[in-house]
């Protein structure tokens, strides 16, 4: 196989199926997975609106069926899990008058993006409420974030010059760098 004819196949595998991978990992915990997707905007194999639809919408829903999890399940969820319950009591305290600015801002905290949700049901967060700051976070965080993959992918470009040349390894040195950060992560927990 051709380094070209890589190249070419590595941009079809993008463009196939970049959205299915970036909703399901933007569902879970996906800060590495919405930077190569801004990168795979910036290179073209990828709608920008796209991208920032789909993450924002799958990471919206993602957080409320977490939420819904707490809701449902939160003191049991609380007492099996020491960790998550030192979380929501840190969450409990500051919930009362400053509950919005916590939904918006939990999505960009490393490390609550789970725990957060589910102490925020468990925490009898109205409904209606943690759903309209649920999306407004979730649409700030995809620009954010996808965003900041455009803008790596322009400077990388500044660099580099024709990204296409470098494209596959450099997205597998972020996946790689990525996977290895959420590995080191959960070994801590």
């Amino acid at each position: 196989m051709t380094r070209r004819r890589r190249i070419l196949d590595f941009g079809s595998l993008v463009s196939e199926h970049g959205y299915w991978l970036l909703a399901l990992g933007c569902f879970l915990e996906g800060e590495t997975v919405l930077l190569l997707a801004g990168l795979a905007a910036r290179g073209g194999y990828l709608s920008p609106a796209g991208v920032l639809a789909v993450a924002a919408a799958a990471a919206a829903a993602g957080d409320q069926c977490f939420y819904w999890i707490g809701r449902l399940r939160g003191p049991a969820l609380l007492q099996r899990f020491p960790r998550l319950e030192a979380r929501a009591a840190t969450l409990r305290a500051r919930v009362g008058r400053h509950d919005a600015w916590l939904i918006v801002g939990l999505r960009f905290a490393w490390g609550m993006r789970i725990a957060g949700p589910v102490a925020l049901g468990a925490l009898r967060v109205p409904t209606l409420r943690f759903a309209a700051f649920n999306v407004l976070g979730a649409v700030l965080w995809a620009a954010a974030i996808g965003g900041l993959g455009w803008f790596a992918g322009e400077a990388a470009e500044r660099v580099l010059g024709d990204l296409r040349r470098v494209e596959a390894p450099l997205f597998a040195a972020i996946a790689a760098a990525g996977l290895v950060w959420w590995w080191m992560r959960s070994r801590r927990r």
